[in-house]
């Protein structure tokens, strides 16, 4: 749960993200989706070297969001 508080005026959401833990890369390209629909892309999902699948993406009210999937060990 996150609360602004009482938020007077235009939003802006700088300077963090928040992230999602998707279980698998179908999951995380849904989630993906989901979020750049009427979004930014700022990451395509790629691998990199700790994620099968990363990416950063802001919503449609400019909300940062990180999708990863963890390693599976």
């Amino acid at each position: 749960m996150m609360s602004d508080g009482e938020c007077k005026g235009q939003p802006d959401f700088k300077g963090f993200s928040l992230s999602l833990d998707a279980k698998d890369e179908a999951d995380a390209k849904r989630l993906f989706s989901a979020l750049a629909d009427g979004g930014q892309v700022r990451m395509p999902l790629t691998k990199t070297f700790f994620s099968p699948s990363f990416g950063m993406v802001g919503d449609r009210f400019g909300l940062g969001w990180m999708i990863i999937v963890n390693p599976q060990e």
